[in-house]
């Protein structure tokens, strides 16, 4: 992906994920503010803010399940990292049905694109794990769910049926890192939920349990009231178009005796404008090639990252859910996405399901400053290295 002239820019030691060739720019300045509103903003400056309130409620709810599916099933005492699928899977799915029901209620016209469907979990007979999973997260209280209500739910997101038109529609991964979650350790994983209107993605949500959060502004007090003793663990991230992208902490990783701190800190992309000074995602070691895609968009726009490039081969396919959330999180903080020819990436390429993106060559998300850059040394290099 980068002319092979350059490939000593993107060398590091193994394990390294990031290099830095010269110091980088200074961090533009982050903003903290303290606001009693859920949004990080004034509503009126948000025209979708019912659905993103909504949206960062349920993405909370989603990671919540998930920390609570991985604990129960590692105090049964089973091996995650052998063929055991159950985890992962009772987790999309949950991740799934939660969302699917509660979206259905609160905006019943909006269909919903997300990555599962009912059909291995009847094979697998896990409905009645993913009931039970979800029952104690959902806003309404119901004596149960029948299997039918669960089925139903999770195959809302697959059924939809498009056309031409611009389209208005939820996308939803439940679990973007399934390998990290399988294992029960601190690998990153991600619940990433947007909303596309007429064609436009307007809002994004990414909750990431697992994520540190750099602490040294804070108090020890805010430090402690993470589970598990573990400091600085837990973010949700979301953007509304026109209004920027910003983080906090995750709530659930707070013990229930701690009051989270309501504290907002806007994101932006780092000032780098030269490629040979640039962050770039390096594929080096394995913990890079099993990060998962929406993490590496959340690390572009926190600035972690200047760069990261993704190969999209002949064999492979590249879904909505895996770009969607990323897109609008990295283009609020000021950065850039398009495809190896300097394109938008075309959400309705896919004109019945939405399922699908077919970007030229692969993905490119920048800092927005090095992107044309990149763009033309794709363009005009034969020898690439895939990222």
């Amino acid at each position: 992906m980068i002319p092979a002239m350059d490939l000593h820019l993107l060398r590091s030691p193994p394990g390294v994920r990031f290099f830095r060739r010269h110091p980088s720019p200074a961090p533009l300045r982050r903003r903290v503010v303290t606001v009693s509103s859920i949004l990080p903003f004034a509503k009126e400056k948000a025209k979708y803010h019912i659905e993103l309130e909504a949206a960062v409620e349920l993405v909370e709810r989603a990671c919540s399940l998930c920390i609570d599916v991985q604990r129960s099933l590692l105090s049964d005492g089973r091996i995650l990292e052998k063929n055991d699928q159950t985890p992962v899977t009772v987790a999309d799915f949950g991740v799934q049905v939660l969302v699917s029901i509660e979206l259905g209620k609160l905006f019943p016209s909006i269909p919903l694109v997300a990555e599962e469907d009912s059909g291995f979990l009847q094979s697998q007979n896990l409905v009645d794990l993913v009931v039970s999973a979800v029952s104690d997260k959902t806003s309404f209280h119901e004596e149960s769910f029948s299997h039918a209500d669960v089925l139903e739910a999770i195959d809302r997101g697959e059924r939809t049926e498009f056309g031409t038109k611009p389209a208005t529609y939820w996308i939803l991964d439940p679990i973007d890192g399934t390998r990290g979650f399988v294992k029960g350790s601190k690998a990153l994983y991600v619940v990433g939920l947007s909303l596309v209107v007429e064609g436009e993605i307007m809002l994004g949500v990414m909750g990431c349990p697992n994520w540190v959060v750099d602490t040294s502004h804070r108090s020890i007090t805010g430090v402690q009231g993470y589970k598990n003793s573990s400091p600085g663990l837990g973010i949700i991230m979301v953007a509304h178009v026109g209004c920027g992208t910003w983080t906090k902490r995750l709530r659930h990783m707070l013990d229930s005796s701690f009051k989270p701190s309501s504290d907002w800190t806007r994101c932006f992309v780092d000032g780098c404008s030269l490629v040979r000074k640039a962050n770039f995602c390096i594929p080096d070691s394995q913990a890079w090639e099993s990060l998962p895609l929406l993490c590496k968009y959340l690390m572009v726009a926190s600035g972690g990252a200047s760069v990261f490039i993704l190969e999209v081969k002949p064999e492979r396919v590249a879904k909505a859910w895996d770009h969607a959330a990323g897109m609008i999180c990295v283009h609020e903080a000021g950065g850039k996405v398009t495809d190896w020819k300097g394109s938008e990436l075309d959400l309705a390429a896919d004109q019945v399901k939405r399922r699908i993106i077919y970007p030229a060559g692969g993905v490119l998300v920048t800092n927005g400053k090095i992107h044309q850059q990149i763009v033309e040394m794709i363009s005009s290099s034969s020898t690439v290295v895939r990222h």
